[in-house]
């Protein structure tokens, strides 16, 4: 049903997942934090698509097997959720994090990826080993984290108006992201060299004010996958689907009404 939540298994494992509107499916893999059900781009996204928004293992409300701890892990248990859905073909989209395991995905296999979309994604390096491509979410200052990561820090989530729960869930979200992205941290040193093996129509969607990770390394991403098209949303940081969600919602039906 539009805006249920339920749980599916997926090779023995179960993940919390976040339904919301019908028609084209899109499978949404979630950013640094797992998707709120309160986000308003879900709703705007929802007019036209169904969303199907998983919680990674660890993450939300989904259960983290043991042993279940690396990028290798999430890409399998992704493919195997597309070969599950009743589908010939979906979206992918991919928001931070979740942009780094749709583009694995896709490197791995594109049979069941009509488009994807690959929203502020982290998980490759461009620069040399000095060079940090991607801010340390985890060991800089809380403060510069946040000036970094939102265009307007007045819209970043508060949490001292959150409740306990979603404290928690806040906590066991960052807690995975260490676990998965730690070492090397946020990207994986093949996957620069395989983007170009993508073949689904895809879009890179960035905030043109991310500091997280910039516009430039956005550009660099795109020109990796072949006939990418690139595009910037204004006013937004690294999350545009948080801090521009009509412009994101935009954004993306105009990619696949096109």
């Amino acid at each position: 049903m539009p805006g249920s939540a339920e749980n599916i298994t997926v090779n023995g494992i179960e993940l919390e997942v976040l339904r919301r509107g019908q028609g084209t499916p899109v499978v949404l893999l979630h950013g640094m934090d797992t998707v709120s059900p309160k986000a308003p781009f879900l709703d705007l996204l929802a007019q036209h698509v169904e969303i199907i928004a998983p919680s990674s293992p660890g993450f939300g409300n989904s259960k983290r097997p043991k042993d279940f701890d690396t990028i290798y892990d999430l890409t399998h248990l992704y493919l195997a959720l597309l070969d599950q859905l009743p589908y010939e073909k979906v979206t992918l989209m991919g928001l931070s994090f979740g942009g780094w395991i749709a583009a694995e995905v896709a490197v791995a296999s594109c049979h069941r990826i009509a488009n994807l979309i690959l929203v502020d994604p982290v998980g490759i390096k461009l620069g040399g080993p000095e060079d940090r491509d991607i801010l340390d979410v985890f060991n800089t200052n809380p403060a510069e984290v946040k000036r970094k990561a939102w265009a307007d820090p007045a819209k970043a989530p508060d949490y001292d108006a959150m409740t306990d729960d979603e404290l928690i869930i806040h906590a066991r979200n960052w807690e995975s992201l260490c676990l998965y992205g730690w070492h090397p941290y946020m990207y994986n040193p093949q996957l620069k060299q395989w983007l170009e093996r993508i073949s689904a129509s895809t879009l890179v969607l960035w905030g043109d004010r991310d500091g997280i990770v910039t516009p430039d390394y956005g550009r660099a991403y795109a020109k990796l996958i072949r006939g990418a098209e690139f595009r910037t949303i204004e006013a937004a940081g690294h999350h545009p689907e948080q801090e521009q969600p009509e412009r994101f919602a935009q954004a993306v039906t105009g990619f696949l009404g096109d």
